[in-house]
């Protein structure tokens, strides 16, 4: 009996234990299997990470629990035949950062691409709602696909930001110590970050050297490590600079687009079916974040399942910005083996605020992203970190979720079943980091797939690697903000006076390569609504311009998504598109 069987018995003798003939396991194709009754969500959890340690390929999880259902993929309410019949070399199932990367990569080819998007916008699941940290290496196991991307994904990012105009920053992060004895791990913290590769002069501070790098750092730390290559980007901008750069090179995109089965023969893909109807592809990417296994299971290679771990960060007001420089986090640096996180911290954003977290809970719902006071009180926690900050200066927060398999490991590769299939998924923390080497490697396996069914694949002659991010008009030098409002007078109105925004930068927003399709899409590019009155001023102003490009009245404008319409009806005999009173 070989080790890996081994631990598989004494897996089975421990679950016969605690549940008897409650749980069932059984190994198919190098892919273990449980299934079951258990009456928690947690004890779900806790069987699914044991599984998950004895080795094998993949662990599919579907132990149900009593009285907890987990809610299934939320779906756009259009439903018509826009794309039926559409075909296309390479569709890429999902919107997300990875997705984007991916589909940026591969127009370098002379290739028809597609990216289909369930969201009203792009990066609105785990993509856009993270702390912008641009990890070093140093967290994840040694060997491990994680470790592997994230080192080389974060050393990718200095071109990426060069190429595609959006800001990077590299802070370096301090992983403060929280006792004396901690200098003792120093050299296995060296050691880790040896064997990951992780770039820079990383080094031990002294306790005297933290505070002199943070003046405001918290009295009880103990010494650190600091590490020079991380880095902090807004998540929205990169996603976005990717897609438009995608577009620039060719690339189709479809919002509220989503895959509801596919057509198979021979094991390979012949057509996805969604609600705008039936699309050809020779090639699929699976990027579909939380949901990768379900689409996984519609081409019937379902040998990995994902759980839903939801982080809650929160943004401290602008002013805080001067009162920290670096990235500083505390994490308990000997983690229990049921720990599945990296314990969050206070991170600097591109934009000058300070931002807490993340926090790290297993929920059933992926698509949970509701806050509760018991997160909040963990985020108010790490506050203490710094002297000079309190939670009067939190004036947001907001929640994500990871998309996290049993192995806690990312799974990128072709299809072992589907010739025409390949995998980007299970991309949780540090996805971010290593969205660049995951988006190359990516779109190499899928030129290799379509080599392998028998298609030719050339170079895009006039590939265009640089895209022209608008810098915010409150950013630019006096003299060209000055010339640019001199040339269009709507960059010299203001919307948003919390962040400046002009009424130029929302209508410029709704007419992007990939427009805003709601006023949180305009937010997101914008920040109109980002401040501290959470739009109290602008928001009227906004939908005002918006109704105005869009050609539709005020009642058609949509938060975010679905039927999330502002107002309700019509008053005083009507609202016309431009928001007077007919």
């Amino acid at each position: 009996m070989g080790r890996r069987e081994k631990r598989l018995a004494r897996f089975r003798r421990k679950i016969g234990k605690r549940w008897g003939h409650a749980v069932q396991l059984e190994v198919r194709d190098d892919v273990l299997f449980l299934t079951g009754l258990v009456p928690e969500w947690l004890a779900k959890v806790a069987l699914g990470h044991g599984a998950g340690k004895l080795g094998f390929r993949g662990v599919v999880n579907d132990i149900q629990v009593s009285g907890v259902s987990e809610p299934s993929m939320s779906l756009p309410l259009e439903n018509d035949n826009s794309l039926e019949g559409k075909r296309y070399d390479v569709v890429i199932i999902g919107g997300g950062i990875i997705g984007c990367a991916v589909a940026r990569e591969l127009s370098r080819k002379n290739l028809k691409i597609g990216v289909l998007e369930k969201e009203s916008d792009l990066a609105m699941q785990a993509s856009g709602r993270n702390d912008g940290m641009i990890h070093p290496g140093f967290a994840p196991h040694p060997g491990t696909r994680k470790a592997h991307y994230n080192v080389r994904g974060n050393q990718m990012y200095d071109q990426w930001s060069q190429e595609l105009g959006f800001s990077l920053k590299r802070p370096g992060s301090i992983v403060l110590f929280r006792s004396w004895f901690s200098i003792f791990l120093v050299p296995l913290i060296r050691l880790r970050c040896s064997l990951n590769g992780v770039a820079g002069k990383y080094k031990y501070l002294s306790p005297r050297a933290v505070r002199a790098m943070e003046p405001h750092v918290s009295a009880q730390q103990r010494g650190g490590f600091f590490l020079p290559s991380a880095g902090i980007v807004s998540p929205f901008d990169v996603t976005l600079a990717l897609a438009e750069n995608a577009v620039e090179n060719g690339v189709d995109f479809h919002l509220e687009t989503a895959v509801m089965a596919m057509e198979m023969s021979h094991q390979q893909i012949q057509g996805l079916q969604t609600n705008r109807g039936c699309i050809e592809a020779k090639v699929v990417v699976n990027a579909a974040g939380v949901w990768a296994d379900v689409v996984a299971q519609m081409a019937d290679d379902r040998f990995f399942s994902l759980h839903g771990r939801k982080g809650t960060d929160a943004i401290l007001d602008k002013e805080t910005g001067a009162r920290q420089t670096r990235i500083m986090a505390m994490p308990p640096l000997v983690r229990r083996k049921s720990i599945q996180t990296k314990g969050g911290g206070i991170v600097p954003c591109v934009e000058g605020n300070l931002l807490l977290g993340p926090t790290a809970q297993e929920v059933p719902d992926r698509e949970d992203y509701s806050t509760d006071a018991g997160e909040f009180s963990h985020l108010v926690r790490q506050l203490d970190l710094n002297s000079r900050l309190s939670a009067s200066q939190i004036i947001n927060y907001y929640s994500g979720v990871r998309a996290a398999s049993w192995d806690e490991d990312f799974i990128i590769e072709p299809s072992q079943k589907v010739k025409n299939l390949v995998h980007a998924a299970a991309i949780q923390s540090p996805g971010l980091a290593s969205a660049p080497a995951i988006g190359a490697d990516v779109a190499a396996m899928a030129v290799q797939a379509l080599e392998r069914c028998g298609y030719g694949v050339e170079e895009r002659e006039n590939f265009q690697p640089y895209h022209h991010a608008q810098v915010p008009v409150k950013d630019l030098p006096e003299e060209e903000r000055s010339a640019l409002i001199a040339k269009d007078s709507t960059y010299g109105e203001i919307l948003c006076r919390c962040e400046e925004v002009s009424r130029g930068e929302v209508r410029d927003a709704l007419r992007s390569l990939v427009p805003a399709l709601t006023v949180d899409g305009v937010k997101r590019r914008t920040r109109s609504g980002a401040g501290r009155c959470h739009g109290g001023f602008c928001l009227s102003r906004v939908m005002k311009v918006m109704a105005e490009e869009m050609g539709v009245p005020l009642t058609q404008i949509r938060k975010k998504d679905g039927q999330s319409q502002i107002l309700v009806g019509e008053t005083k005999g009507g609202v016309s598109p431009s928001g007077r009173a007919s």
